[in-house]
């Protein structure tokens, strides 16, 4: 019943706050296939107010590092899919690869 705007806003945003301060975060999607968790993490790209968690996350964190002064930043970011015991990394170069 929410929005993916509203689910960032409310869950996420401190979360991130708390990155660009240089705490560790995740954000820990779980349920049953077809249930809505690639949207929200993901989103659509148009109407803008559909973005996922992950491109808001990203501009969040990036609007904060162009922000700094004097500061030298690190980001890395990883997004796994764990189905039947198999994992892969689905910001890699093949998203089928399984990960050991």
């Amino acid at each position: 019943e929410h929005s993916t705007e509203q689910i960032y806003n409310e869950v996420a945003y401190p979360l991130v706050e708390g990155v660009t301060e240089g705490y560790n975060g995740t954000i820990f999607a779980y349920g049953q296939t077809g249930s809505g968790k690639s949207f929200t993490m993901q989103g659509v790209v148009d109407p803008s107010t559909e973005k996922g968690i992950i491109p808001r996350a990203f501009e969040h964190i990036f609007e904060s590092v162009q922000c700094a002064e004097n500061a030298k930043f690190l980001v890395r970011a990883s997004y796994l899919e764990i189905y039947n015991e198999d994992i892969r990394d689905l910001l890699g170069a093949d998203t089928k690869q399984k990960l050991e």
